[in-house]
């Protein structure tokens, strides 16, 4: 009962459009960031965990000793590879076959308009997701702040092993895309239930909103720092250094993003050349079609 009155509650004084818009806007934003926070985290954790292994204390700090927090905080890693792999690989499925989603449309006899409503499964799954994703992200977040790892110095680790301009490119396009699917299928039902109480259609102040703090975030910092997911193993290797398989997952997500973005290019380029076939076609069409009709009025 106390949830269903605070959940009213939230909506009477969401409904006015001044107030309730940019507040959608700004939470479908903000939800949809924990995506690419997560590979920020992930490369902290894979360049704190590289640096720990040359430094003579292999205990963590006393406040991480706390039962449920170092539990928590040791399983994470794993927890959040699992999370981060589920999306990615739904994420290429869909720019391999297309648009697909897991809502349902209904159509109504009495008249034309459809409307579209999110299953009840769908939804629950799609809120203990969004929960644990959010979780993982913010206690990682968290602890690297207050171990001190969230301000390492990286030029150490990637000078001269950067990747090129045209794959940062590529991953910029496949993380953002990714982001775009993880916003569709799990961060906008939640939003769309708990704010509007209906599933509304993605409309392009939405996406521009995301875009600007996708590229904000990527600008700050994720540029430089999602490449150690690559050359920390790397490193390992040069240096003969054991190479684990949290470092292999961490590049497997990252060429498997770079994936998604190549797919997109493509799929982009396939579009764009079709529509100048259909273009020439139709000028060469409308251009014979004009000299047989000055032909048949000479006759």
């Amino acid at each position: 009962m106390g949830w269903e009155r605070w959940k009213a509650g939230g909506r009477e004084l969401l409904q006015t459009p001044f107030l309730r818009e940019p507040f959608y806007i700004i939470t479908i934003s903000l939800l949809s960031l924990i995506l690419p926070l997560s590979f920020l985290l992930l490369a902290r954790l894979a360049n704190a965990h590289y640096i720990l292994s040359f430094t003579s204390q292999p205990y963590p700090p006393p406040f991480l000793s706390i039962f449920p927090l170092s539990f928590f905080l040791s399983a994470n890693p794993t927890l959040l590879h699992f999370l981060v792999s589920i999306v990615s690989v739904t994420a290429l499925l869909r720019a391999l076959m297309g648009r697909f989603d897991f809502r349902k449309q209904s159509n109504s006899n009495c008249s034309k308009t459809s409307t579209t409503t999110t299953s009840k499964a769908h939804l629950y799954a799609a809120w203990i997701f969004l929960c644990t994703f959010d979780i993982c992200v913010v206690l990682g977040i968290e602890g690297s702040l207050a171990s001190g790892f969230w301000f390492l110095d990286l030029e150490t680790i990637i000078r001269g092993r950067g990747t090129n301009l045209m794959s940062r490119v590529v991953f910029f396009i496949g993380l953002h895309e990714t982001m775009l699917h993880w916003s569709r299928t799990t961060v906008r039902p939640v939003v769309d239930d708990t704010v509007l109480g209906v599933v509304r259609e993605e409309r392009w102040v939405e996406r521009v909103a995301m875009a600007a703090s996708f590229g904000g975030l990527w600008w700050w910092g994720l540029r430089k720092e999602v490449e150690t997911l690559v050359v920390i193993l790397e490193v390992k290797r040069d240096l003969m250094i054991n190479v684990e398989l949290a470092d292999l997952v961490n590049c497997w997500l990252y060429y498997l993003i770079v994936t998604i973005g190549l797919v997109r290019l493509v799929r982009g380029l396939v579009k764009l050349v079709v529509i100048i076939m259909r273009c020439i076609r139709f000028r060469r069409s409308s251009g014979g079609s004009g000299v047989g009709d000055v032909y048949d009025s000479k006759v």
